[in-house]
């Protein structure tokens, strides 16, 4: 198995064409395989559906805009980026954009999100529609509005009927955490049916944190689903899935006796919430998410590819490798053979743009990328502000940028939590700054004054397990400062309950002005 190896670099305007788990040649008589994470980095609550000859999957980009990232494949392993849901985030939303689930039907692509409302910062279930998905989604409002709160929508079609299911809170009904559903009309707009429940998370229970991310499907005379229950996100996280099935679509509904049916061990942390798709040969793949072992919450919840096998005695179905996500697994397409990600030049028009990512509790930030420069306008005070990031896809990694000084303006290489948790490196005319915001709280950690001479700077970060770094300077083409001056530490405080720091870019200072940032390189390890 040869080792994976990936790089993002802006400097020479090279992309990542695709997203792409290595995988390994079969042998006589053997299958070809692949290894999880199939989409690394950031991307939990994965969507996935399967139209013509085209997988499409969407996951949750929390409070990280453009919102929800779309991916298109062809057989399951091998991920192209195709856009986001929206560029443009829908009026009526302020944030946590989570769970976005895919559904096509007669010609039209839907999806049914969750977001915060700014009226009262409540999260309730949108939807949108496109009849292509690479110019993106119309918003058409809220169409789950439960009580305080309701999440984790799930698209079924039941006898030419469509159906939405919901995780409810229920928590001015006096009821507890439970899986509802009701009838749609039939352009899938609007709720016309009344509410019925499918099933309640057990408080007793491995699931008494709750039952949520439900996935069902038909198969033979049964309704199937699966559903995750506990602790969905961060270090403290104990994330399950638990099978249930029923004759009917309202019920009743079974839950199986052997669950919970899928955990956590020492490859990947906290499985759950995904979708159940059916290959052409008849094979069912669940993608969900988990956290990586070694990574953990630094990277975030990986997009994780396992199969389910069937039992024709009693009719359940199993994960193949046993109860834990695999770490390499048989293709699902035994045709198909993975191959190491591509990088192509700018010029190539197969090529993409680098996929920067923004906190969308702030106004976009204004930036130009032209002449291999990027240019971010100062208009956030803060020092945390301004901030343009990218995914991190692996904790071992080098990012780099190189910097002319302004004298008004502190450009900086960034490990983004949020605005409140930040650890900063950069410069403003002649001095560097190692920097962090935690709690709120902004502190200057190291200082150096460099020589007047230097115009240009390169600021370098090392990330070992996305949580050990060691930051250093140097100017092009020689290796000065970076051994006599590099500052090592840990911000363990940096990921975010629901979410994984990006690492990136920004510019700050008391007046206005450009950064003149001119090149920028990611590279994973």
């Amino acid at each position: 198995m040869k080792k994976w190896k990936f790089s993002l670099v802006l400097l020479s305007l090279l992309s990542v064409s695709a997203v792409k788990s290595f995988a390994q040649k079969p042998g006589p008589g053997s299958a070809a395989t692949y290894r999880n994470p199939v989409i690394p980095g950031d991307f939990a609550d994965p969507s996935v559906i399967l139209v013509g000859d085209t997988y499409y999957a969407c996951g949750t980009s929390s409070e990280w805009g453009p919102a929800y990232p779309v991916y298109s494949s062809k057989n399951l392993i091998d991920w192209q980026y195709v856009g986001p849901v929206f560029a443009d985030l829908p009026e009526w939303t302020m944030g946590s954009y989570w769970a976005p689930e895919l559904f096509f039907r007669n010609g039209t692509f839907y999806v049914y999100y969750t977001a915060r409302r700014k009226t009262d910062k409540q999260s309730f279930i949108g939807v949108a529609s496109t009849k292509d998905l690479k110019k993106g989604f119309k918003d058409h409002g809220i169409i789950i509005e439960w009580t305080k709160e309701a999440i984790d929508a799930f698209i079924v079609e039941d006898s030419g009927k469509l159906f939405i299911t919901w995780k409810a809170y229920g928590l001015d009904k006096d009821r507890g955490i439970e899986i509802l559903g009701a009838e749609l009309s039939s352009d899938g707009l609007k709720v016309t049916g009344k509410e019925f429940s499918l099933i309640k998370a057990d408080p007793a229970g491995w699931e008494s944190g709750g039952a949520e991310g439900q996935a069902i499907f038909k198969r033979g005379k049964y309704w199937y689903m699966l559903y995750s229950g506990n602790a969905c996100c961060g270090e403290k996280c104990n994330y399950q899935v638990g099978f249930a099935r029923a004759e009917k679509l309202t019920g009743p509904w079974t839950k199986y006796a052997g669950n919970p049916v899928l955990f956590s061990d020492e490859s990947w942390k906290c499985p759950g919430h995904g979708t159940v798709v059916v290959t052409p040969d008849n094979r069912y793949f669940y993608l969900h998410h988990a956290y990586s072992g070694t990574d953990f919450t630094f990277t975030g919840r990986q997009g994780i590819l396992s199969e389910l096998t069937w039992d024709d005695t009693t009719e359940w179905p199993a994960f193949r490798y046993g109860k834990t996500p695999p770490v390499q697994a048989e293709m699902p397409l035994a045709a198909s053979a993975q191959t190491s990600p591509e990088l192509r030049n700018k010029g190539d028009k197969n090529s993409i743009e680098p996929r920067w990512v923004y906190d969308v509790s702030f106004p976009k930030p204004v930036f130009t990328e032209q002449n291999g420069s990027i240019q971010i306008e100062n208009n956030n005070p803060i020092p945390a502000g301004n901030f343009i990031g990218l995914t991190v896809e692996k904790g071992n990694y080098t990012f780099s940028a190189a910097v002319k000084p302004v004298k008004d303006l502190m450009q900086n290489i960034v490990i983004y939590g949020d605005a409140n948790n930040a650890l900063g490196y950069g410069i403003q005319q002649h001095e560097i700054k190692l920097w962090q915001v935690k709690e709120g709280i902004f502190e200057i950690l190291k200082t150096q004054e460099i020589s007047e001479k230097y115009n240009h700077v390169q600021l370098n970060l090392q990330s070992r397990n996305g949580r050990f770094y060691e930051f250093s300077w140097n100017i092009k083409g020689q290796e000065t400062g970076v051994a006599a001056h590099a500052f090592q530490m840990q911000a363990p405080w940096l990921p975010r309950w629901d979410r994984a720091p990006r690492v990136g870019i920004n510019v700050s200072g008391n007046k206005a002005g450009r950064s003149e940032i001119n090149a920028v390189k990611m590279k994973y390890d």
